[in-house]
C-alpha cells in the first residue's frame, strides 16, 4: 500500500502535472474571469453554461456545438501528433498547419469572428490562403494519404462559405438558406476531422504495414 501512494505521488510526476498543466488552467481560469468582469459581465453569465442562464434545453444549439466539437477534435489530434516528434519535417508540418487551421475554424465557429469582430472578406481570404499553402507544400503527400477526403472537405466548407456570402441575392428564406449553408459546414468539419485522423495515424500505420512485409 505504501508503495502504491509512494508511486503515485513521485515528484517526477507531481511537477509536470501542476507546471505545465494545472498552473496554467489556473491562471487562464483566473485572467478570463477578471477580464470579462472588467467588461461588466456577471459572475454567473461567466462560469454557467448558456442553456442555464437564458433557462431553455441544453440542445440549444446543439449541432453548432457539436460542429464545434469537431474542429477542436482535429486541432487535439494535429497538435498531439505533431507534438510527439516522430515524423519528419515535412510530415510535421503538415500536422502543424492542418492543427493550425482547425483551431481557426474552431474559434471562429465558436465564438462567431467573422460574423461580430473582423470582416468576412479577412477570414475567408485567410482560410483560402491557409488552404493552398497545405496543398501547395503537401500535395504528394496529401494525395498519398486520401486527397479525396481533403478536397471533399475543403469543397463543402468552400460551399458553405460561398452559400453565406450570396445568401443575401437568393430568393429563398434566411432560414433555409441556413439549412444548406450549415449542413455543407457540418459535413465538411466531419470530413475534415477524418482526414486529419488519418493523416495523425498514416505514420504508424505505415510503420506497422512495413513490419508485416
Amino acid at each position: 500500500m505504501f508503495k502504491t501512494i509512494k508511486d503515485i505521488f513521485k515528484i517526477k510526476n507531481i511537477l509536470p502535472t501542476i507546471l505545465y498543466f494545472s498552473i496554467p488552467a489556473l491562471l487562464f481560469y483566473i485572467l478570463s474571469f477578471n477580464i470579462l468582469k472588467s467588461f461588466d459581465y456577471s459572475t454567473m453569465e461567466i462560469i454557467r453554461d448558456f442553456a442555464q442562464q437564458v433557462h431553455k434545453s441544453s440542445f440549444l444549439g446543439f449541432l453548432s456545438t457539436i460542429g464545434s466539437w469537431m474542429w477542436v477534435s482535429s486541432a487535439a489530434i494535429g497538435f498531439f501528433t505533431y507534438m510527439t516528434g516522430m515524423y519528419g519535417k515535412k510530415y510535421k508540418e503538415l500536422l502543424l498547419l492542418l492543427a493550425l487551421f482547425s483551431m481557426l475554424l474552431a474559434i471562429d465557429d465558436f465564438f462567431m469572428i467573422h460574423d461580430r469582430y473582423i470582416g468576412q472578406n479577412i477570414c475567408y481570404g485567410t482560410y483560402m490562403i491557409l488552404a493552398i499553402t497545405l496543398l501547395v507544400r503537401h500535395l504528394k503527400l496529401i494525395i498519398e494519404i486520401n486527397g479525396f477526403a481533403f478536397l471533399f472537405a475543403g469543397g463543402l466548407l468552400a460551399l458553405s462559405i460561398f452559400t453565406d456570402l450570396i445568401q443575401e441575392y437568393l430568393p429563398f428564406k434566411y432560414s433555409n438558406i441556413q439549412i444548406f449553408e450549415e449542413a455543407f459546414k457540418f459535413i465538411g468539419a466531419g470530413t475534415w476531422l477524418y482526414f486529419v485522423s488519418l493523416v495523425g495515424s498514416y505514420y504508424l500505420i505505415e510503420t506497422v504495414n512495413k513490419k508485416k512485409r
